[in-house]
């Protein structure tokens, strides 16, 4: 009997599928047959946002890196949830 499949696997599945994925990306990228997987597209606040409460300092930075090794991790992930 089959359990059913929970939402949280499949997270931590894709999270996986992207740390994996970009560290192959650029573990190869030096490699000229596997520079490919190094491609990708940089977004976010390239400078951290200082916000001075006076008594709290808080700063706000988030940089989100897209490559072709990240996203081939996600489709793995995503094959790896549906076979279990």
């Amino acid at each position: 009997m089959r359990t059913a499949k929970n939402k949280w696997s499949l997270l931590l599945l894709l999270l996986a599928g992207v740390v994996l994925g970009g560290f192959l990306g650029q573990l190869l990228g030096g490699l000229s047959a596997f520079q490919w997987l190094n491609f990708g597209q940089s977004f976010g606040l390239a400078s951290p946002v200082v916000l001075d409460l006076g008594i709290l300092t808080i700063t706000f930075a988030m940089t989100i890196k897209i490559t072709v090794g990240g996203i081939l991790g996600i489709l793995i992930a995503i094959l790896i949830y549906r076979l279990l």
